[in-house]
């Protein structure tokens, strides 16, 4: 490995604080301030320039009310495994959009709603207009006529 290119669990440590620390409305210069770093320090880390120590996890992890465990975590029934880490690889557009200024948005007002079965239908909604999109954009490519995105 490249010692300028990041390693792959540092990378996806750093884009877990960063997408904590913005969803939390969070800035760097704040989030710098309470662990005792400058918020440079925190653009590496974000970054996985620098490997984040176990110490300094679990204090980033105090700050922004989760744990440690949370910065590791893909999917909450597995491990982490560097399966899709690949720094060479495309982006996850899952990733891609929860980075996005929509997805960070969507994400922030979504978390305030606290009713289950609320935030269950508005799933339910949203996986309905996908499907009526791509029922739509079919037909549309089979007809030759252009649809309305």
């Amino acid at each position: 490995m490249n010692a300028k290119t990041p390693n792959a669990i540092d990378s996806y440590v750093g884009s877990q604080v960063r997408v904590r620390r913005q969803l939390l409305g969070m800035s760097q210069e704040r989030l710098a301030e309470q662990i005792g770093v400058t918020f440079q320090q925190v653009q590496k880390y974000e970054k996985g320039m620098n490997r984040i120590g176990a110490s300094r996890l679990q204090r980033i992890a105090e700050v922004m009310n989760t744990t440690p465990s949370f910065f590791f975590q893909q999917d909450p029934s597995e491990p982490l495994s560097l399966a899709g880490l690949d720094l060479t690889v495309t982006t996850d557009p899952v990733a891609e959009f929860l980075n996005s200024k929509e997805g960070l948005a969507l994400n922030k007002a979504f978390i305030k709603i606290t009713d289950v079965q609320l935030r269950e239908k508005i799933v339910a909604l949203v996986k309905a207009m996908a499907q009526t999109q791509t029922q739509t954009q079919a037909a549309s490519e089979k007809s030759g006529t252009p649809s309305n995105q």
